[in-house]
């Protein structure tokens, strides 16, 4: 009996030490910060898109302290690269996974399938799932503004624009960027050369070279690296810069630039999957939300010119004008939208036409 008494004891002794151990544990588990990924497409640099969206890591991060734990994987190519590195983050214990850039998406959607208790948001897509949401900014509203910059600075009344790929999120900034310039002088033409590459510094450097030659005497992009800007710089021409400031790389050349910010936005979404609150959606913010903005003037920028920009943000703020208000015709002169009307979201979402102004055709993907 006193054998069994102390068996007895020995084991409730035994349990209770496992039941604090396991407290412990899951009291350790508890506490451990979330564990957030992000996947990006170009090396994080000191500029370009990548780099504004590691900004906004960090500023999540910093707000968060404690809370998040956080990683990255650069230069990461579309494709089955993409769909690897994602599934290897997912097995990793990263329960919030950012991955931005558009060939991202479908890479994307595969691994969150595989992984439901995992939770994947997606720049630019258009595809969602009960675990995946996605996310961008409304480009187009400082792409307008910009324009309008280009279109008063510009002496030969030719632009050159460095585009990556024919997808709807670039041509809302070809469009835009040259209904801002022709809204100050109808004069304007754009010159687009595409570079089949997001991020391919000689290519773009080529192309914003070919464009000079071509007469274009202010330059703008939408590709990651500061090659235009650097060779607008070199070549003595404007250059309005995209997604950072990159004044830096040509503080004579840089007129101002349509930029990025991820920061709130990550915040937030980190936030609700902390409490329990996130759910899948599209969010589509701009200049009124803080996602895009516009880059310190260059000195050069008369203050006329300042004041009218300023007074068309305002108003597109205000939502009293839209960067995609009638009357727009497309380079072929066909009526697109009316008099009294602008392009709904679903219609910009899909745009794939140039707008007067524009040469050439808009190539295929």
């Amino acid at each position: 009996m006193r054998r069994s008494g102390v068996l007895k004891g020995l084991t409730i002794a035994t349990l209770a030490a496992a039941a604090l151990s396991l407290w412990a544990y899951v009291g350790t588990r508890a506490a451990e910060p979330l564990k957030i990924a992000f996947v990006y497409v170009s090396p994080v640099g000191d500029a370009g898109w990548t780099y504004q969206h590691d900004l906004g890591r960090k500023e999540m991060e910093k707000a968060l302290d404690g809370k998040v734990k956080t990683s990255f994987v650069e230069s990461v190519n579309e494709g089955a690269d993409a769909e690897r590195v994602i599934r290897e983050l997912a097995q990793a214990g990263n329960k919030l996974i950012f991955t931005t850039s558009f060939g991202f998406m479908n890479p994307t959607l595969k691994v969150a399938k595989q992984f439901p208790n995992v939770i994947f948001e997606h720049a630019t897509g258009y595809k969602r799932d009960k675990n995946v949401g996605t996310y961008s900014a409304r480009f187009y509203e400082a792409r307008y503004l910009t324009g309008m910059v280009a279109g008063k600075m510009t002496k030969s009344n030719t632009l050159g624009y460095v585009a990556a790929f024919p997808i709807p999120e670039v041509v809302q900034g070809i469009d835009a960027f040259t209904l801002g310039a022709r809204a100050v002088n109808p004069k304007v033409q754009v010159k687009v050369i595409w570079t089949s590459s997001w991020y391919d510094p000689g290519k773009e450097r080529e192309a914003a070279e070919a464009l000079v030659s071509q007469g274009a005497d202010v330059l703008t992009h939408h590709t990651d690296s500061t090659a235009v800007v650097q060779a607008a710089e070199a070549k003595h021409v404007w250059a309005i810069a995209y997604h950072s400031d990159m004044a830096k790389y040509g503080p004579h050349a840089e007129l101002t630039a349509a930029t990025h910010h991820w920061g709130k936005y990550y915040i937030r979404e980190a936030e609700a999957v902390l409490d329990g609150t996130w759910k899948s959606g599209d969010v589509w913010g701009g200049i009124k939300d803080g996602m895009v903005g516009l880059a310190p003037f260059n000195a050069a920028v008369p203050k006329d010119v300042v004041a009218l920009v300023e007074a068309r943000k305002a108003a597109i703020v205000a939502g009293s004008f839209h960067p995609f208000q009638g009357p727009i015709k497309d380079n072929e002169g066909k009526l697109r939208v009316p008099e009294g009307k602008h392009l709904s979201d679903p219609e910009i979402l899909a745009l794939a036409w140039y707008v007067e102004g524009v040469q050439g055709k808009l190539p295929t993907r």
